[in-house]
C-alpha cells in the first residue's frame, strides 16, 4: 500500500473512536457523575457528552446543572435529559421545557422534570401545579 492509504486508514480509524452522541444509561448499575448515587429513575436522568465523546451520566437534571458550573462550556458537545413522558428517552436539554412541581419528586429533591414537548409540560403543569422554565431560565436559576 502507498503511504497515503496508510494515512487515510489511520485518520478513518481514529475518527471512528470519538463519536459524539448519546450513550444508553445502564440504569441500576451506573452512578451519577456529580453525586455518585446509582441512577435508577428513567424519568429524571441526564447526560453530558463532551466534544471528544466522553459521557457523564447524572441521576437528575439538577445534578447535571450543578456539574455545569464546573465545566468549560467550550468542551461540551451535547446536553441531554430524559423526557418525563417517555421514560429512558434522552432529548436535547437546550430545547426541552422544564417543570418544577412539588407534586413530582425528582431524585435529588429539586422537583425538576424535563419535557421534549412544551404542550406535554403544560398539561402536566395543569394537573400538578408548579412553574415552567425554558433552558435559559433554568440555567439562570442554577447560576445564581
Amino acid at each position: 500500500m502507498k503511504p497515503s492509504i496508510f494515512l487515510f486508514l489511520a485518520i478513518l480509524t481514529g475518527s471512528m473512536g470519538c463519536s459524539v452522541g448519546p450513550k444508553p444509561i445502564d440504569y441500576g448499575r451506573v452512578g451519577c457523575h456529580y453525586c455518585s448515587m446509582t441512577i435508577v429513575d428513567k424519568q429524571h436522568a441526564a447526560q453530558l457528552v463532551t466534544k471528544k465523546g466522553k459521557v457523564f451520566n447524572f441521576d437528575a437534571v439538577e445534578c447535571m446543572m450543578n456539574q455545569l458550573k464546573e465545566e468549560d462550556e467550550s468542551t461540551i458537545g451535547l446536553l441531554l435529559v430524559n423526557d418525563f413522558d417517555r421514560p429512558g428517552e434522552l432529548v436535547d436539554a437546550t430545547k426541552a421545557t422544564y417543570l418544577i412541581s412539588e407534586n413530582i419528586p425528582s431524585p435529588m429533591g429539586a422537583f425538576l422534570s424535563a419535557f421534549s414537548e412544551e404542550q406535554a409540560a403544560e398539561h402536566t403543569l395543569e394537573a400538578n401545579g408548579g412553574k415552567l422554565l425554558t433552558w435559559s431560565e433554568l440555567k439562570e436559576q442554577y447560576n445564581q
